[in-house]
């Protein structure tokens, strides 16, 4: 959270002419509430097994750039299968920067803590191994929206010949 998925899948699926989804906006839309909600009413758990269906079976299976939740590598034998359906790069950032982009923002339901630095730290610190096995990483601190999409494109560019066109 808080690294420019959103921001940047906009905008290279802009570049690109493809669909941009996001899937916590996919989710909060098909559960009818926010995602914040959905963690405090039905837990963590519910939200990343929506998660894990909208990977299945929730979008099409070609021609579109989608921005998922930081937690979802974490879920058993989710990095293979989204290697599977296609390139995986993982946006990270500071928990400096993280906490700044993300403060006062009430849609964050991993952060609604006492300390959300602390609880940043803590994430990625547990997050991190998965993040490194799932993909190229790209820090984002301190980098234009421009440097960033020319990078995401020559990853692009470079990875998507692994997968047959639809």
């Amino acid at each position: 959270m808080g690294t420019g998925k959103s921001a940047l899948g906009r905008k290279l699926a802009e570049a690109k002419h493809m669909r941009f989804l996001d899937s916590d906006e996919v989710i909060a839309r098909g559960a009818g509430k926010p995602v914040a909600q959905i963690f405090a009413e039905q837990g963590e758990e519910e939200f990343r097994r929506m998660e894990r269906e909208f990977i299945e079976r929730g979008h099409p299976s070609h021609g579109c750039i989608i921005s998922l939740g930081g937690g979802l590598v974490t879920i058993p034998g989710m990095i293979d299968l989204l290697r599977e359906r296609g390139v995986l790069v993982c946006l990270i950032a500071s928990p400096e920067t993280i906490l700044q982009r993300t403060k006062g923002n009430p849609s964050r339901p991993l952060l609604n803590v006492a300390d959300p630095e602390a609880r940043i730290r803590e994430l990625l610190a547990e997050r991190e191994p998965f993040y490194s096995r799932a993909g190229t990483n790209i820090m984002t601190d301190g980098r234009t929206l421009g440097d960033l999409l020319a990078h995401l494109d020559r990853i692009y560019r470079r990875e998507s010949k692994n997968y047959p066109a639809k």
